[in-house]
C-alpha cells in the first residue's frame, strides 16, 4: 500500500470555502483520525477521496481502487437480515460462520436472521459496521461510526474494530478526542 497524498486541494461551494490549498497525507497501513467541528470539512474530504464529488483545484495519489465506508447513515437493506446485509459486500472466500462470528463479536449474537428493519438504531450501526469490515478492501472509511451506541457497547464495538482493522489504512472521522485516542490514531485536526 502506498500513502494517499493530498496536494493543494481546495474547494468551494458556491461563495462557501471549503478547504484553500489543504496538504495532507494519510499514511498507509495506519488509521488517520480528522477531527473538528460540523461544517469544517471532514465530510466533504472523505467525499472528495472516495470520487463522490471533485475538488476544484489540487489532486490525490495513491487512493487504492477497493475501499470500504460507514456513512454516518446506515444505507442498509432494510428488508433484508442483519446476516443477508453483512454478507453482500463480504470478500471473496469468507464463510457464513465468520459473518455469524463478527456479528456475535459485535454484539449482535442471536439478532443475525432479523430483519434490519426490526432492530434498534444502535444494531442497525453494529451491521453497517460488520458489513465494512468483512469487505475487501484497501482503505477503510469510518464517518462517525459510533453514533447511537451507548458508552458501554460503544468501547466493545471500538475494541472490535480496533483489532479487526490492525494494520489497514483507515480514515476515522469522530467529534469525540477519546474514541481517537482509543484507536491510538494519528489525529489531523480540520
Amino acid at each position: 500500500m502506498k500513502d494517499i497524498i493530498i496536494k493543494n486541494i481546495s474547494k468551494n461551494f458556491g461563495e462557501k470555502t471549503v478547504f484553500k490549498n489543504f496538504n495532507l497525507t494519510i499514511p498507509a497501513d495506519a488509521i488517520t483520525c480528522i477531527m473538528g467541528p460540523s461544517g469544517s470539512g471532514k465530510t466533504t474530504l472523505i467525499n472528495i477521496i472516495m470520487g463522490f464529488i471533485q475538488p476544484d483545484e489540487g489532486s490525490i495519489e495513491g487512493i487504492p481502487d477497493k475501499i470500504s465506508a460507514v456513512f454516518q447513515e446506515d444505507r442498509l437493506f432494510e428488508n433484508y437480515s442483519a446476516l443477508s446485509n453483512a454478507s453482500v459486500a463480504a470478500r471473496d472466500g469468507i464463510k457464513k460462520e465468520d459473518v455469524i462470528k463478527c456479528l456475535s463479536d459485535i454484539g449482535l449474537k442471536g439478532n443475525e436472521k432479523k430483519a434490519v428493519k426490526e432492530l434498534s438504531g444502535g444494531m442497525k450501526r453494529r451491521v453497517a459496521i460488520a458489513r465494512a469490515i468483512l469487505s475487501d478492501y484497501d482503505l477503510l472509511i469510518l464517518d462517525e461510526p459510533f453514533g447511537g451506541l451507548d458508552e458501554e457497547t460503544k468501547l466493545s464495538v471500538i475494541k472490535y474494530v480496533e483489532k479487526s482493522i490492525r494494520g489497514k489504512t483507515t480514515i476515522f472521522i469522530t467529534h469525540n478526542k477519546t474514541e481517537a485516542e482509543l484507536f491510538n490514531a494519528k489525529i489531523v485536526q480540520l
